[in-house]
């Protein structure tokens, strides 16, 4: 949120996507305090588009929008988790309009480190493990969700080349908001 309103101190009066919010914090806030916020989920098994446990149901590689729907994204540590970014990323980018951003998290463990690929996608929409097997947790699946990518620094490039976005990447330690430790970027990228 300290990254939302320093970019989009207007953000109460947006279009507003975010992708598999929590119910908690930032995605809280978001819902209860802006006039235009849709919230989706993933379920991979029903017909994306959908409402479906009051989400929408969206694959952020392929989503059902129109081109130039949302001023803001979100997304709170999901990247790490979709098998195909390029085509994420780019996605994200034709949904934004003009001056747009999508604001984001997930964390950057390959910091002195290249990008990884740590999970592809397998015949039956399973991962396949490039490395050792890690999964997060996801508020819609028991099971989990798979990590795919160990990001490194390098996302700022990947992101500039496959979708057009601008990208910087925001640092913030800082007790005054309660804010210290590992894996704190937040990534705001811009169209």
């Amino acid at each position: 949120m300290v990254v939302i309103e320093k970019y989009y101190p207007n953000w109460r009066n947006l279009d507003i996507h975010e992708s598999s919010p929590g119910n908690r914090g930032a995605s809280l806030k978001l819902k209860n305090n802006s006039k235009n916020y849709l919230a989706t989920q993933y379920y991979p098994n029903e017909e994306f588009g959908a409402v479906i446990n009051n989400f929408q149901n969206e694959d952020l590689e392929n989503q059902t929008f129109n081109d130039c729907s949302f001023d803001l994204v979100i997304s709170q540590d999901v990247m790490e988790h979709v098998y195909n970014p390029e085509k994420a990323f780019s996605e994200i980018a034709r949904t934004l309009r003009k001056g747009g951003a999508h604001i984001f998290t997930l964390p950057i463990i390959n910091k002195h480190m290249k990008t990884e690929i740590w999970a592809v996608k397998g015949e039956n929409g399973e991962p396949i493990f490039t490395n050792k097997p890690e999964w997060h947790s996801n508020v819609v699946d028991a099971n989990g969700s798979p990590v795919t990518m160990h990001w490194g620094f390098d996302i700022v490039d990947f992101i500039n080349e496959k979708s057009g976005l601008k990208t910087i990447i925001e640092h913030i330690d800082d007790l005054h908001y309660g804010i210290r430790g590992e894996l704190i970027e937040v990534l705001v990228s811009v169209k």
